[in-house]
């Protein structure tokens, strides 16, 4: 949309989304000052860990706002305080707060996409599959521009449980429970009958359950008539999953040039 520049991203501000403690966000203002479209970042941790500033490095912050992007990152309600259900509904409260308060922010409410990392990224694809979490705050799929999804887990829920680790599979559980029905309304991949967030960028690593999982997610969309790209990137299992998060933003990362042009892609 707009050429990066190279001066350093503004300190953020942090406002409060919802009365719970978790529920705030950090903002930035795009650089050049006018009203910008918005890239709502959600952390990712398993459903029970993380932090709104564990998503904003340096490189991140000043890579988008430089590029004419406003940004948000958000904190969300934490399993098992919480459930994944309220942690998307989070995420939509964002948005819906953000919306109402984009004069001051210097937002353009029209244009807002959201992007996710890991757990995050599931959320981001969950809000932009099923529709129940906007509407419960009175907002349609074409009140987002598209989603961003960064090496997700759990698109699928039953599958994604079926093939992890012991560990893993405790975090799934923890997440989503046994119960079917549950985990197939938490399934992004289940919930990508249309309507649909208007795009999808599907970012992953060499790992065998990010691809087949990105892939089903994309196939699912691409079924209802909704654009998804997948894109694999560099790096492989969980260290590449963690430097798809501690690099994107940066000039020499391959993902980042992806985002980029995905972006600019958008109407």
């Amino acid at each position: 949309m707009v050429a990066a520049t190279a001066s350093a991203a503004s300190a953020p501000v942090e406002y409060a989304y919802g009365a719970d403690p978790l529920q705030k966000l950090d903002a930035w203002r795009a650089r050049d000052g006018a009203p910008a479209p918005l890239l709502l970042f959600v952390h990712g941790g398993g459903w029970r860990h993380g932090d709104k500033q564990s998503a904003t490095g340096a490189q991140l912050v000043e890579h988008f706002t430089g590029a004419g992007y406003a940004f948000a990152s958000i904190n969300y309600r934490l399993v098992p305080g919480a459930t994944v259900e309220q942690q998307a509904a989070d995420v939509v409260a964002a948005i819906a707060w953000l919306r109402a308060n984009s004069a001051r922010l210097g937002i353009d409410a029209s244009r807002i996409v959201l992007m996710g990392h890991s757990a995050g990224a599931h959320l981001v694809a969950l809000v932009g599959t099923d529709p129940r979490y906007l509407a419960a705050a009175a907002l349609t799929m074409a009140d987002l521009r598209g989603v961003i999804a960064l090496d997700g887990a759990a698109y699928e829920v039953s599958g994604q449980i079926a093939q992890a680790g012991p560990l893993m599979r405790r975090t799934y559980l923890d997440a989503f429970g046994s119960d079917p029905a549950r985990q197939r309304a938490l399934s992004p991949t289940w919930q990508a009958a249309a309507p649909n967030a208007p795009a999808f960028l599907i970012v992953h690593v060499d790992r065998a359950d990010g691809k087949q999982q990105s892939s089903a997610l994309a196939s699912a969309l691409a079924q209802a008539g909704t654009p998804a790209q997948v894109e694999a990137v560099g790096g492989a299992g969980l260290r590449g999953h963690m430097d798809l998060n501690k690099s994107m933003g940066s000039a020499t990362f391959p993902a980042t040039a992806v985002v980029d042009a995905w972006l600019r892609a958008l109407p």
